[in-house]
């Protein structure tokens, strides 16, 4: 996606055009649509994550699970400083059909990175804890959050499909580095205790036929 609009390739130059026009257009004709999506980007965003995190690491902490809380600070903290340094390097100016205020540059997008980043660690955190029920359902949920976020921030005009593409793909990627790098090795508490090691009765048969 950098290279793609660093080189001004003129496919993805139409494809973020006629997505950012099409969204635009329904924007304008209905301002609920508008402050709908300004509402879920800013309540689930990345800062909800990264509270959710910071919780995870205090009690962390607390259970003396340091694995655990190191991994969410370089995982979801460090994402921040990581998203700032793309932004600075590609230097994109938001869309100037934007329909709603955002700081910074366009690309990538922030809001992409830090929730990939920020749902994708707690559920590192979370499913090796549940069972296989709740797996679906969070997997289900984490997905379905991930896309309506960067769905969210098109429709707002505040960043170009490419951008929110872009955000997927470095935050999964930086995931999958923290994971390698640092990962959280996960116990669960509501597994089965293993069975006590037994020994053979080595009691003689007949008395005294021990030698």
């Amino acid at each position: 996606m950098w290279l793609g609009y660093e080189q001004n390739w003129t496919w993805l130059a139409d494809i973020d055009a006629w997505a950012l026009e099409q969204m635009h257009r329904v924007g304008e004709s209905h301002p609920g649509w508008v402050a709908a999506w300004n509402a879920f980007c800013t309540v689930l965003g990345p800062n909800a994550y990264r509270l959710v995190a910071l919780a995870v690491v205090v009690a962390a902490l607390v259970r003396r699970r340091f694995r655990i809380a190191v991994f969410l600070v370089v995982s979801v903290g460090f994402s921040v400083p990581l998203t700032e340094v793309a932004k600075r390097l590609a230097d994109r100016p938001r869309p100037e059909t934007e329909l709603v205020v955002a700081h910074g540059t366009s690309f990538p997008s922030g809001h992409a990175v830090g929730v990939t980043v920020g749902v994708l660690a707690l559920l590192a955190i979370a499913l090796p804890v549940v069972g296989d029920p709740g797996r679906r359902w969070l997997l289900a949920f984490g997905i379905a959050f991930g896309i309506a976020i960067g769905v969210g921030r098109v429709a707002l005009n505040v960043h170009h499909p490419s951008d929110v593409i872009a955000g997927w793909a470095l935050g999964y990627s930086y995931f999958v580095a923290c994971l390698l790098i640092v990962p959280p090795r996960v116990r669960c508490d509501n597994s089965p205790a293993p069975e006590p090691v037994t020994w053979p009765d080595e009691t003689p048969a007949v008395p005294d036929s021990a030698r």
